[in-house]
């Protein structure tokens, strides 16, 4: 599968967030992108999945147009800012939740993610009493388990203690050996380093290859 961003570009109001950037990335390798606070990787990672249309360009996933022959990519697992769970839901609520907007998945499949992700499936705390670290694996638990084409982590190890970042890093790890395309943003320079096989650089909206 490739994933193939044509000339890509998006302005809100009069500032140019995204500008003319071009990408060919393909299943089975892991791509990294660095850049400071409003560098535009959020907004990249949106005008890619379809969550955001873009202003002028293409994406292309799979000969299909975004937009066009989709709204939003198929089979696609993400972690963006702001994730949408619902506070007064167990962390297993939540996924069962979500799992019946597709139907591709059983309660046995949740129960698996959430222990890959060390945490318990039978925990019935309310996700509003999870620690930070909790939060964030429960939500690495909602991209995993559909097992997706396209994985998008933006700051995957965020909040995370030690174990945490390497038990996420393996299973990153595990995904890209699975065939998946995955995408990942970090201010962590060692998520970057070890995981990804080509690091892209995002400046003022535009994409450069770091060699």
């Amino acid at each position: 599968m490739r994933l193939i961003a044509k000339n890509i570009s998006k302005k809100i109001g009069n500032k140019d967030i995204l500008k003319s950037i071009n990408l060919e990335l393909e299943s089975g390798n892991v791509y990294g992108f660095v850049g400071r606070n409003g560098s535009g990787k959020t907004m990249l990672f949106r005008a890619l999945s379809g969550l955001m249309s873009t202003s002028s360009g293409e994406v292309i996933y799979d000969g299909k147009v975004l937009k066009k022959d989709m709204n939003v990519l198929p089979n696609l697992g993400i972690i963006i800012e702001n994730a949408g769970l619902y506070p007064e839901l167990s962390g297993f609520e939540n996924l069962k939740l979500l799992m019946g907007l597709n139907k591709k998945i059983d309660e046995e499949r949740i129960k698996e993610v959430i222990a890959m992700v060390g945490l318990d499936p039978n925990d019935r705390r309310k996700y509003r009493k999870y620690s930070l670290g909790m939060k964030q694996r429960i939500i690495i638990a909602q991209a995993l388990m559909e097992s997706p084409d396209v994985l998008m982590l933006d700051e995957p190890t965020n909040a995370l203690d030690e174990d945490g970042v390497e038990l996420i890093r393996k299973l990153i790890r595990k995904e890209k050996e699975r065939g998946a395309l995955i995408i990942i943003a970090s201010h962590n320079k060692e998520d970057i380093e070890l995981l990804a096989d080509k690091v892209f650089m995002l400046k003022d909206g535009k994409v450069i290859e770091r060699k």
